[in-house]
């Protein structure tokens, strides 16, 4: 079985590296690289402001920012990470509060009618901020969505919100790290382009990693698939 799963590691890696190299060939992203470094340029400081906006709305909006946090790699080269880590933790806690405060009736009824999500919402009543740390480390449900499902849960805010700052470094690292690629799409020596190959790989390879562990000890608690048993629920943490 752990031979499957190793197999299964290789080949998903596999396809990430084939589809990056695929997409620097097919795709015009020196173009858009530059085009978005002189916007942003242009507008100086209020750049990262409106980048920073944007990401915030998209966030609350639970439109996906994956690709915003590429174009951060992109525009901002490997200083993208901590700039898309703070707008993400800021537009999850503002995501947060609306399902908490305005819209926690709505937000319940969801998850009361889906089985995944009245999981989480168990889980959370019994470990706390801990389910929220490793659900940010896993894709079992989309990130812009465990916001607001985390909102209706007894989970205390800056535990929540710490839990989200660090949860969310990971994966936020492998798109910026990959965006930051396509500054150096336009050159550069063999040398370079092979250190950059095997950072990804090795930036990829930590993020799998990370996200099984997270997926096996999710399933322990009871949420998702996994061989783990739901734990009964013992107190109230948050």
């Amino acid at each position: 079985m752990k031979t499957k799963k190793n197999a299964w590691l290789l080949a998903g890696l596999g396809l990430l590296v084939a589809g990056l190299i695929a997409s620097w060939f097919l795709l015009p992203i020196k173009e858009w690289s530059e085009a978005f470094q002189q916007w942003i340029e242009g507008l100086g400081v209020w750049g990262v402001v409106a980048f920073g906006a944007v990401y915030v709305l998209a966030t609350v909006l639970a439109i996906p920012a994956s690709p915003l946090t590429l174009v951060a790699g992109l525009a901002f080269g490997i200083w993208g990470f901590p700039l898309v880590v703070v707008v993400a933790t800021i537009g999850s806690a503002l995501a947060f509060l609306v399902a908490r405060y305005l819209a926690r009736e709505k937000v319940a009824a969801m998850v009361a009618k889906r089985p995944k999500f009245k999981a989480v919402d168990e889980a959370v009543t019994d470990e706390g901020w801990k389910i929220v740390l490793l659900m940010r480390l896993s894709p079992l449900v989309p990130f812009n969505l465990q916001n607001y499902l985390f909102g209706v849960t007894d989970v205390d805010f800056k535990r929540y919100l710490a839990a989200t700052f660090v949860g969310i470094m990971p994966g936020s690292l492998l798109y910026v790290y990959v965006g930051s690629l396509g500054q150096q799409s336009g050159g550069g020596t063999t040398g370079k382009w092979i250190f950059f190959a095997l950072g990804l790989i090795a930036t990829a390879i930590t993020v799998v990693l990370i996200t099984r562990k997270a997926k096996a000890r999710l399933a322990e608690a009871g949420v998702g698939a996994g061989k783990g048993k739901a734990k009964p629920p013992s107190r109230k943490k948050s």
